[in-house]
């Protein structure tokens, strides 16, 4: 498993190498890290590397990608970068606000559709959740819209980039 982490304003490639029980092997920006990891309680974590003892806190913050990352003298804030954080961050803010067709980046399975053509939609509404690599998206309206095509329909296996909803 391969995802970028940001870190206040430093972006890390971090890799799982190996995990077997607590022991973990990491890979960071092609720096490779032994660690005994647990958690010793919700969102707290007891990190062992090279015989120092680190303990971290996760606290969650709007959703489950952004964390304040609390060490003893350190605080972080911590973005985890994953493929539709990317899409997003490739498309200018006019092609966000005015984006008439939904479709996901990644290939996935279409779980839910909770409108049907012709309903009207505020924005901020989900008009498809779709699961892909074990996480579920909800794909959103940025402004009031009508939904004038469903391409899909649930439990229907998709391709990335696949239009799924037509707006208007």
């Amino acid at each position: 498993m391969s995802l970028e982490i940001k870190i206040d304003d430093r972006t890390a490639k971090v890799k799982l190498l190996k995990q077997e029980g607590n022991i973990i092997k990491v890979e960071v920006d092609d720096r490779i890290y032994d660690l005994d990891l647990i958690m010793v309680e919700n969102g707290v974590y007891s990190i062992l590397y090279n015989n120092i003892s680190y303990n971290v806190e996760l606290i969650e913050k709007k959703d489950h990608r952004h964390f304040n990352v609390n060490t003893l003298y350190n605080s972080y804030d911590v973005e985890i970068i994953d493929a539709e954080t990317k899409y997003r961050m490739g498309r200018s803010k006019e092609e966000i606000e005015d984006i008439r067709k939904i479709f996901s980046p990644m290939p996935g399975k279409v779980v839910r559709i909770p409108y049907k053509v012709g309903d009207h939609v505020k924005a901020g509404d989900t008009v498809i959740i779709v699961s892909a690599m074990k996480m579920e998206s909800e794909y959103k309206v940025k402004k009031d819209r009508v939904i004038k095509q469903i391409l899909v329909k649930e439990g229907d296996t998709i391709d990335g980039n696949q239009t799924l909803i037509v707006v208007e």
